[in-house]
């Protein structure tokens, strides 16, 4: 199989990696890739596994993934692309191409795909369709209000107290405001709504009542007509530690977490999986793909604080050092309709994901910092960093993004995976670099 993987995060680069082990692909592109994604290897088994990939019976040469200069929202010229190659199957990384309707363009030229096509990438795209449909079919959420009116949010903020406003679009993981005061909430109201911070996407916004508990991250693979859920995760989405700053992509993570049993998510699918899927099929929504909720613990039980349409970044880092099944035969039987002939199997192992940061993110930043140490990093038993700002200039590997990198080792335990994954932080080193020294620290205490 020939396949297209879009995108140039630590996301794409886990999902390049894991696709890269099966015995079924020949080759693989990436637009627009990334200087680590550049360095994988077609037809290499993992090093991270015990798992069937590193007995690959085919006699496929080993080959560079080819990184394509494309961004990953041009749609024209990604779809030329595939219109000359023929890969068997794109997979869509990010949420921008899935929210511009990247999987019915493709599709509509008889392309396979994977991914949420544009009605389905709403959950995502729109804070406030989520929101409404959470509310019709039942899901548990946060009590919300909408809003388009600046005066007429701020007073609804005010009779909440503590609340989180969100812009209504995409905003890269940021548009989320949690405010402790009144004054908190209509300085957010403003920032959104008239000062434009987050561009369209804060035309509406969504205030929500604040939502005390554990959060943690859901993952489910969709087929349109069952959903199978991933074990848990949590990230850790404030810039600094003690989830102390500002709102960031995510600056680590870690699974499985201890705050859910299997009896928990067993019932939190059926609180939430089911009358998702169920709403899907009433308002003739063709869900494929991976639903990502995020999970608010309650003391009335979990609550979904949003849906995301995509894999999440960095927890796709943790979940694919850990998933034993052939990833490219998951994604074909989500496209294909076929999810309810797999099982799921994951390795007992921890993964542990400890993002290194540019100096300045999430705020500005500067680029082109050389990279040392990835080689003696990537050399420790069960460690594979991710690259998800990078680049090549001169020859050498150079910061290019806010988060740059995604330092992930499997461990016996959770303890063993976190002093793994800090192990190989030490060993890298660029200017102004920046990381949270606590991932994975709540579920130790």
């Amino acid at each position: 199989m020939k396949l297209l993987v879009i995108g140039s995060g630590g996301r794409e680069h886990a999902l390049v990696w894991k696709l890269a082990q099966s015995p079924h692909v020949t080759r693989m592109w990436c637009a627009p890739g990334n200087a680590g994604i550049a360095q994988e290897l077609v037809g290499q088994a993992s090093s991270l596994s015990d798992g069937s990939p590193a007995d690959r019976q085919d006699a496929c040469p080993t080959h560079l993934v080819e990184c394509v200069n494309l961004a990953a929202e041009d749609l024209p010229n990604l779809l030329a692309f595939a219109r000359e190659k023929q890969p068997d199957l794109t997979v869509v990384g990010p949420d921008n191409p899935l929210a511009l309707g990247i999987v019915d363009l493709f599709q509509k030229h008889g392309l396979r795909i994977w991914g949420p096509n544009q009605k389905a990438a709403q959950f995502e795209s729109s804070k406030v369709f989520s929101q409404r449909f959470m509310e019709k079919y039942g899901i548990p959420t946060a009590a919300a209000g909408i809003f388009d009116d600046v005066v007429a949010a701020k007073k609804f903020a005010a009779s909440l107290g503590k609340c989180v406003v969100k812009a209504d679009g995409l905003a890269l993981g940021k548009g989320v405001l949690i405010c402790g005061t009144q004054a908190e909430a209509e300085k957010a109201v403003d920032e959104i709504m008239v000062g434009k911070a987050f561009g369209a996407a804060g035309a509406r916004v969504v205030i929500q009542e604040f939502l005390e508990g554990i959060e943690v991250s859901l993952h489910a693979l969709c087929d349109g007509r069952t959903a199978k859920f991933f074990p848990t995760s949590q990230d850790h989405k404030r810039a600094l530690d003690g989830d102390r700053g500002l709102n960031t992509g995510g600056m680590g993570t870690y699974s499985p977490t201890p705050f859910l049993s299997d009896a928990q998510l067993a019932d939190a699918a059926q609180q939430i999986l089911e009358p998702f899927m169920r709403g899907c099929q009433a308002e003739g929504i063709d869900y494929r793909g991976i639903l990502y909720p995020g999970i608010m613990l309650t003391k009335d039980g979990p609550k979904v604080l949003e849906f995301n349409a995509r894999f999440g970044d960095p927890e796709t880092q943790v979940y694919l050092t850990r998933l034993e099944n052939d990833l490219v035969e998951l994604l074909e039987a989500s496209v294909n309709g076929t999810l309810d002939r797999h099982e799921l199997k994951w390795n007992p192992k921890a993964s542990v994901c400890v993002v290194l940061a540019s100096g300045g993110y999430p705020g500005s930043y500067p680029k082109g910092k050389v990279i040392a140490g990835l080689d003696a990093a990537n050399a420790l038993p069960g460690t594979k960093v991710f690259h998800a700002g990078t680049a090549l200039k001169d020859g050498q590997v150079v910061t290019s993004g806010g988060r740059v990198l995604g330092v992930t080792a499997l461990g016996k335990d959770l303890p063993s995976a976190r002093t793994a994954a800090y192990a190989a932080v030490e060993k890298i080193h660029f200017e102004g670099a920046h990381f949270r020294r606590d991932i994975a620290a709540k579920a130790l205490r």
